[in-house]
This record gives C-alpha cells, structure tokens and sequence, in this order.
C-alpha cells in the first residue's frame, strides 16, 4: 500500500515492486493498463540522477511518475507521460519511483511524505 502520509490519502493498494536491474528495466512494458489502485515501484540502490531515471518504451499508455528520497519525501512529479518517451530524468536525485495510472498522481504535491508498506507487495 502506498499513502500520501501528508494528505492522509491512500494512493494504490496494489503495489509491485522492481528492485533488481532487469525489473527495473522491464518495468511496464508490455503490459495492461493499470488498475486505479495499482501502483509499479522501481527502487534503486541509492539516491541518483541516473539510476532514477525512466523510459516508457514499449509502454502503450500515459503514466503519472512520482520520484521519492530515501527518507520517501516527494522530489518530483510528472503526469500525463506518453508512451515510447526515450528518457525521463527527475529533477533531484531519487530512490524510489512510483509509475501511477495517468491522473492519479492529482492530490500528491512536491515535498509531500509517502509512505510504502513493503510487507504486502509483489516482488516483480
């Protein structure tokens, strides 16, 4: 589960998580759309330009991203990211990444706490 901590809102209840290189890398290719209370996590090694950066090659739909630190404070956000966008690059270093169905990213602002329950995921 993941909540927007500062806003006390639930923003996915199914959440799977990408935590090794090629996950990551796969991320949502190839798949459906997401369900509105579905939510992909890419988690890096450490906080970083590079290794949170995205693509959406191969991707058929808009996406909303979300880029976190390690202490899972919100340091950007875009909405509406088309499909097949080569690079995707945060505008401060991240850890975590939260890749949402377009449009649900609405209530969650710069600076916001999240808070992601690890225990319940779907490892990918």
């Amino acid at each position: 589960m993941i909540v927007n901590k500062t806003k006390n809102l639930v923003i996915a209840n199914n959440v799977k998580v990408c935590d090794s290189f090629l996950s990551r890398l796969r991320g949502l290719m190839f798949t459906r759309k997401l369900k509105d209370d579905s939510a992909l996590v890419l988690v890096s090694e450490n906080e970083s330009l590079v290794s949170s950066a995205i693509h959406t090659m191969f991707v058929f739909y808009t996406l909303d991203v979300i880029w976190l630190d390690k202490d899972f404070n919100v340091v950007d956000k875009r909405s509406n990211i088309r499909p097949f966008t080569l690079s995707i690059i945060p505008k401060k270093p991240a850890k975590y990444i939260i890749e949402l169905k377009a449009n649900k990213s609405n209530n969650i602002e710069l600076n916001d706490k999240l808070s992601i329950d690890f225990s319940n995921v779907i490892s990918k």
